[in-house]
Order: C-alpha cells, then structure tokens, then sequence
C-alpha cells in the first residue's frame, strides 16, 4: 500500500534547451506534439506512414481482447526490407549502416549495399538449414556484425530471433534456448573482454548437451580463438563455410503486422526469466519513432549506443532503430574502462560519435576517476547524451553534462523496459531539463502516478507508475505464457493499466521522478522512501562513486538503511566519514532518513546490463534465497 507521503529528493536545477539544437530538432513545439498525441491512434498511424507497406493496415489499434493488444491489423511489412533493402534504393546506399570497433582498435565497416549482401547471403544459409517462417534461432554472439546480420536474416525470412547475452552462464543459457524451442544456434569462438578471450564456443558445447531442439550450431570465427568444430552428428558449421557461396539476393517475406519478431528474455525476482515477445509493425513504428525524435536524427549522424545486443537496448537502439532510420550506428566491442578510462572518450573523438546513448552505471563507475579522461579528448562533435536503464542521480547527471558536454550538450534521460521495447517516458531536446527525471510521457503514451485503487496521487506523492493506453512497441505475451503476462502486468492496479513495477512521483511542473522498484521503495516510519533518492544523496557526496541501499527490518521504524557504498579513489570508511556521510544524507533527504549500517564494497551485484541488483543485498542480509540469479554479473 502506498501511503500519502513521500520523501523529496529537493531538485531545483532546470537547464533550458540550447537553442542551436532546437532550430534543428524534428519536433519543435513540444506542446503541440503533446496535443497530437493525446488521439494515440491516429497519431501513431501517421508515424506508420514513414514505412513502406505491402499492404495497409485494416484497423490501427484492435482492443477487443484486452489486454492483448493488437496494433495495425492485417497490414503486412518486413522489418528488414524497411531496415536495409529501402536504403540501398536511396542516395543512403554506399553509406556506412554499421560501422564496428573494438578494444584493440580494430575496425569494420558495412555501407547499406554491403549489408543489404550479407542479410541476403544469411538469410538463403538459413533457408538452406531448413529455418522457415516462425521457427527460432537463437544466438550467443559477442557485439559484432555477425549478430546484426543473423538477426536480420531472420526478420527477412520470418524466423524468431532469441537472443542471449554472451555474457550468461551456461545454467542461463539452457534454460533460454529450450524455453524457446530454438532450432539453430549462431555462436562464436569468443568475445573481447578487458584484455582476454571469453571462450564462447566452449561454454555453448556445454550448454547443448542439454539442448535437444537445436539441429545446428553456426561457428563465427570472431576473435581467432583456436577450436575445434565437434563432430556430434555433422551439425556444427563455422559461418564463413555456411554462406560461402549463397546468393546476395533472397526475396523477404510479406510478414503480418502481428507477427512474431523477437522473444527477450528478462530475469524475473524468482522463478524462471520471463520469455517477452516482441511482434514486427508496432514495435517498428515506435522503436524508430522515439529514436528520431528523443535523439533528433538527421543525415550526417554517427549514433552510439553502447547497449549491448544481448539486451532490449541494443536491440531497439543499437541496431533496429537507427537502421529504420537510415543512419550509421557504431556498435562497441569492449568495456568503458579498459584499456583506460578513457576509452569511449577515445573513440567518440577518433570517429566524431554525435549522438550518444549509455548508462548511468557506467557514468558513475567513470565518475570515480574525475575529470581527467573525457579532458583528454576532443568531445565537440556530441550534439546530444542520453541515459538509459535505471534512474539516473543528479550527480550523474550534472558529472556527465558539465565534464563531457561541458554545459552545452542535453541529456535525454529516458525511461522504459524490455516490455514497453521504446522509449516511454523522456524529454526531447527542446524540453526544460532538471538533473534526475525523465521529465514527462513522450507523446502518444499515457503514463500516470496511481495509488492502489488506480486514483491518481497527488503531486509529490508516492505512487505506481502505470501505463493507462496501449502504446504500438508493446509486448504482446510473455512466451508460452499468457497466464503470468495477465497476472504480473494488468491485475494488480484497477483499470485495466500496464502496472511497470515502479514507484514514482510527479512534481510541480508533471515531470515523473523514478523513485526505484516497487519492491525496493524503503518503508521508514510510514513514509515511503526511494531506494534511487536515498543512493541519489549518497553518490552526492564527494567521497562515494556508487551505492545501494536495502531496507533492515526495525521494530520500531519499519526500516531503516543499509547502505553498501564503492568509495572513489583515496577515501576510507573511517568513523569520521561514516559521521559526514549520516548528516549528508539527513540534510539531502532529511530526518525521514534513518540510516542504519555503512558498509564499504569493493562491488556491488549487478545485472549485466548495468542495474544494481537489491534483492540480492536484501536476500543475503536476511539469509533468504537468492532467487534467478542467471543476469547477476558475478
């Protein structure tokens, strides 16, 4: 239950839009973009127009089955004919779509026409294996063209593509491939990581003895890792061998609009990760037209999301989005730190990166080493930053525009998931930003703060963030089962609303303030405190990098926090700081702040995406069970 109260993370800065960038940006008058968006139908039919369709859609939005939604109905269209065959026809043709680097400066780079073979060679291997429309592939491939081209072979010839981050154990693994019922797996002889080789075609050896529905395995020689190819019934195959040969033209196939795009897992807080399904029109319509708009995309553009594939991000934005939209995307092979901190400042100055997407885990794990990396690099092409994957702390924020953008670059501090699969809440680059919010629902979405009966909460109170429309990028189901998809989503709050499992407030002006997980908001003497506004007053601190902080059971109070805390260089956790670090936050948060214990880690549990995993702290500290713990970093 969520109480009338909620602890305010007081955030007065407001940062006005650079004027240079409004002359350009594709939405100018934000008010009106607004307007538009409130009829979402006919607003999202006219961002649809944008594609080329075999066949227009009967209905836009089909919501006689709620809450299975269903969006530009009997309509028919190919997610890679829109990605890369209606460039090559284009002045866009010999223009790089892909340009790939890694950690050891290697570089690859695939204009549209070069794409467009390598999609068309894939995609006739594939036929050739015996993929046929609706099977699935599943792949466990480092950050590399291969994946991209695979993933879009797949959308070609109306195959589901599954895949998995290449960082997953081997229990992870398995349990993805057979949930998918994959019949091909695309893999590789290893993956770049600080300096060493990951051997991923040896953990996929061992992941497939438990995996009795792939018929085939698809070996890239990515990294020159010496293996050896099995020879378990003749079915592995390296990828070179697969496509040599092929021919460069294979015809796409006319896919309905509802079809099955892709199947992404993500880790549910227990039981089995949850299989979420993507479907081909909608989720093109929105992918690609939040990216144009949040990140204002024009000819000229070098886009960098350094979202790993693996991931939703990667998926949406690394890859489909910018593709739809005809730009040159930069996919990243490598950590932020390695072999420097400097490293992605390097490369945004060595190929002149003008818009740039990453997470705010990573600009803290950077923030530890000061200023004294992005000033080594000439970072003046940056037009605009965004954020992505959890809240981002003000600290963050000011850190990532005052040392990078050096006070002239905005920050598109964006909120969604894996489920909504676009951008749902964000500022546009002529939006008033203030550090720590993703300001307000972009238009066509209706997003709300709700209390348990669905009411609408006053501003500056605690309540669920909930979704009151179907937007078009929607997942459909949660694979294989449609049950959990109702229960966990749509039942909980009244109305018939996508419930996002997140706590947040609304301020004065409507920006929506992210307060963190709704099993992770901290109860302190009735009052309903945000685990991102307590780590917030923390990180704003000079002495402290990262936190996270849990709530410890009191008898009195509720809660109180626990705070684990990554100290920047040349501090220690002595009594005198744990004293300052206690009225720093009193004084941030004020006395609603309880603080318990401070401890010092070395790390924290992380997704491999970058989100700070609480319920791991909370389930140690109680000595209760982990729970899935198949994204945990390490």
């Amino acid at each position: 239950m969520v109480k009338d109260t909620s602890v305010l993370l007081e955030e007065k800065r407001v940062f006005k839009a650079n004027y240079r960038i409004v002359e350009e940006a594709h939405v100018k008058n934000w008010e009106a973009e607004i307007e538009k968006g409130k009829d979402p139908v006919s607003y999202w039919a006219e961002k649809a127009e944008q594609f080329e369709w075999f066949k227009k859609w009967d209905k836009v939005l089909d919501e006689s089955k709620k809450p299975f939604y269903k969006w530009f109905t009997k309509g028919k269209i190919n997610l890679s004919y829109n990605a890369v065959d209606r460039w090559v026809s284009s002045d866009k043709r010999n223009q790089v779509a892909v340009l790939y680097a890694n950690e050891h400066g290697e570089e690859r780079k695939l204009t549209y026409y070069e794409l467009y073979r390598e999609v068309n060679k894939m995609a006739n291997a594939l036929k050739n294996l015996g993929v046929k429309k609706g099977d699935t592939v599943s792949m466990y491939l480092p950050m590399c063209t291969e994946l991209l081209v695979s993933m879009l072979a797949c959308t070609r010839i109306g195959a589901v593509h599954s895949v998995v981050y290449s960082g997953l154990s081997v229990g992870a693994f398995v349990e993805r491939m057979n949930d998918a019922n994959a019949k091909v797996l695309i893999t590789a002889d290893g993956t770049y990581r600080r300096g060493k080789i990951i051997d991923l075609k040896k953990i996929a050896d061992e992941a497939l003895l438990q995996c009795p529905t792939i018929e085939t395995v698809v070996v890239v020689k990515h990294t020159g890792n010496p293996i050896k190819i099995s020879e378990l019934s003749g079915r592995e195959i390296f990828y070179e061998t697969l496509i040599d040969g092929e021919s460069d033209d294979c015809p796409v196939e006319e896919m309905d609009a509802e079809d099955p795009l892709f199947i992404l897992y993500t880790s549910g807080s227990t039981g089995k990760p949850k299989g979420v399904l993507h479907t081909t029109a909608g989720y093109m319509v929105g992918v690609a037209t939040t990216l144009k708009n949040i990140f204002d995309i024009h000819n000229g553009d070098l886009w960098w999301c350094t979202g790993d594939v693996g991931w939703i991000t990667g998926h949406s934005y690394s890859i489909y989005g910018p593709l739809l939209l005809g730009t040159t995307t930069l996919i990243y092979e490598g950590a932020p730190d390695y072999p420097d901190p400097g490293a992605w400042w390097n490369i945004v100055e060595k190929y002149g990166v003008t818009k740039f997407y990453t997470a705010p885990t990573a600009i803290r794990h950077l923030m530890r080493y000061g200023s004294k990396y992005p000033n080594l690099y000439n970072l003046s092409s940056l037009k605009i930053m965004g954020s992505v994957g959890e809240p981002m702390n003000p600290e963050a924020w000011m850190w990532l525009y005052n040392k990078v953008g050096k006070t002239k670059i905005p920050i598109m501090d964006t909120w969604w998931q894996t489920e909504t699969g676009m951008h749902m809440i964000s500022p546009l680059p002529i939006s008033p930003l203030k550090p720590g919010t993703p300001t307000l629902p972009i238009p066509g979405v209706d997003a709300d703060v709700v209390d348990e009966n669905g009411n609408s909460v006053p501003l500056g109170k605690g309540g669920y963030l909930v979704i009151k429309k179907p937007w078009p990028a929607m997942f459909r189901t949660l694979y294989k089962d449609e049950e959990r998809f109702v229960d966990s989503y749509w039942k909980e709050i009244p109305g018939g609303v996508y419930n996002a499992g997140d706590i947040a407030r609304k301020d004065e002006d409507g920006y929506i303030w992210i307060q963190g997980r709704s099993d992770d908001v901290l109860n302190i003497a009735g009052h309903r405190v945000g685990t991102s506004e307590v780590e917030s007053a923390f990180v704003s601190h000079p002495a402290v990098a990262e936190c996270a902080v849990i709530g410890k059971s009191d008898p009195i109070k509720g809660h109180v926090i626990k705070s684990f805390v990554i100290l920047k260089e040349g501090y220690t956790l002595n009594t005198n700081l744990i004293e300052d670090l206690q009225k720093h936050v009193r004084y941030e948060l004020g006395p609603v702040a309880v603080l318990g214990e401070i401890k010092q880690v070395d790390q924290l549990p992380k997704t491999r995406s970058g989100k700070i995993m609480r319920r791991i702290l909370r389930a140690q500290e109680e000595g209760e069970d982990l729970g899935d713990t198949s994204t945990l970093e390490d």
